[in-house]
């Protein structure tokens, strides 16, 4: 059984990197990505198939494809871009507060309706969609506007894209 924290009105769950605890990870933004968008690469070590975690419990509201797959893959990385968001997951948690988890390797771990833990697995790195390589691409949403991503309470600084812009953080997705 999942416990769902309660939020107060308004107010903006911790979360924590969508990644396992102590990993390190670039973030990035550049011109024409979209504000707010971030896409997520591991310091060090494969990018393809790495856990993608739930930042924050909730509800998993959207788990299959957006848009369409093409045919990248470990196997065949430069293979065909498809459109949108490849391979994804949504998850609602509470109080207007979403995230969207982008461009996994395969289908998610976890379906519609389903109570998701922090730091619970939900897929895996990939490059499904209209990507150009691995990586994850992920969003923060307060109804339906996007806003700024904060992990373990502060800002990323990833606000929007008239640059490129990119931060180094660890994470501190631990049970």
């Amino acid at each position: 059984m999942v416990v769902l924290p309660r939020l107060l009105p308004g107010e903006r769950p911790r979360f924590q990197l969508p990644v396992p605890c102590g990993e390190t990870w670039q973030l990035n933004t550049y011109p024409g990505h979209g504000e707010y968008d971030i896409d997520m690469y591991p310091a060090e070590g494969e990018v393809w198939g790495r856990p993608v975690l739930a930042s924050y419990a909730g509800t998993v509201t959207e788990a299959g494809i957006d848009g369409s797959l093409g045919g990248r893959t470990p196997d065949n990385p430069s293979g065909p871009r498809g459109r949108g968001g490849g391979y994804w997951v949504e998850i609602d948690h509470g109080g207007k507060w979403t995230t969207s988890y982008l461009h996994l390797l395969e289908p998610p771990r976890v379906r519609a309706g389903q109570k998701v833990a922090q730091g619970e697995q939900i897929g895996r790195v990939g490059s499904t969609g209209n990507s150009g390589a691995p990586h994850l691409h992920y969003e923060q949403h307060r109804g339906a506007q996007k806003v700024e991503a904060h992990f373990d309470g502060v800002p990323s600084g990833i606000t929007d894209d008239d640059a490129e812009h990119s931060v180094t953080l660890t994470s501190n997705n631990c049970q």
